[in-house]
């Protein structure tokens, strides 16, 4: 019994989110999901409070799972090398790759959704949003800090600077992905990315202006000690 109330609760949530990704969350009423799924109202109101509640809902679902999937991603990548300036390259591949996948493409971005009607919900709500776009955010100055630690770049640069373009990048290539119907749109902004990093960083792997100079540093205070 359990497993089949969550199955109708998923079932909500899915066919909420494909009518709140093609009409907007304003145009999507609850008579539109339940025609969708075949449900009653007393089955909605049984696991929502209401249009409200189960916005809440929608997006929790939709950042846990985004968030699953980019430490998914991290994971593989750390895994596959211990190079931060690789890692970040196979992190943003495996990301292009998904993205792209033409079996489940992406109608767009769910948080561009909510951030443009967000009149349509209650503050806790924006504020998750808000959140969970921060804590996208911070996986990438984590793994950009990593970077600057080892690279030189070849212009002054912060890890928040390039956290910030990856997720704008990111985010508007899934609105124009939406527009033009051109699931390779958010990959190929990526992909730029990537190369806009090896002209900052070089090549992985190659020896950068600071693993050169701490080496040379450490030379030196060798020689140093054995005079």
């Amino acid at each position: 019994m359990a497993k089949r109330s969550e199955n109708s609760r998923d079932r909500i949530l899915d066919a909420a989110q494909g009518l709140v990704m093609s009409k907007g969350f304003a145009g999507t009423s609850i008579d539109d999901i339940l025609k969708k799924v075949e449900l009653t109202k007393g089955a909605f109101f049984h696991y929502f409070k209401g249009k409200a509640d189960l916005a809440s809902a929608l997006v929790e679902r939709h950042s846990r799972k985004d968030l699953d999937m980019f430490e998914e991603f991290a994971a593989r990548a750390e895994a596959e090398s211990t190079d931060p300036l690789e890692q970040v390259m196979l992190f943003l591949e495996y990301f292009e790759e998904y993205v792209s996948n033409s079996d489940d493409p992406s109608p767009g971005c769910m948080y561009a959704v909510y951030t443009y009607e967000s009149m349509q919900f209650e503050p806790a709500v924006r504020d998750h949003v808000a959140d969970i776009l921060r804590q996208w955010t911070s996986i990438y100055v984590r793994k950009f800090q990593e970077v600057l630690d080892r690279y030189e770049p070849a212009i002054p640069i912060t890890a928040r600077q390039l956290a910030e373009m990856i997720v704008s990048a990111i985010e508007g290539g899934l609105v124009l992905q939406r527009a033009y119907g051109d699931v390779r749109v958010t990959a190929r902004q990526s992909e730029h990315f990537r190369d806009y990093l090896k002209l900052l960083f070089g090549s992985p792997g190659k020896k950068s202006a600071k693993t050169t100079a701490a080496k040379s540093g450490q030379r030196r205070a060798g020689s140093k000690v054995h005079a």
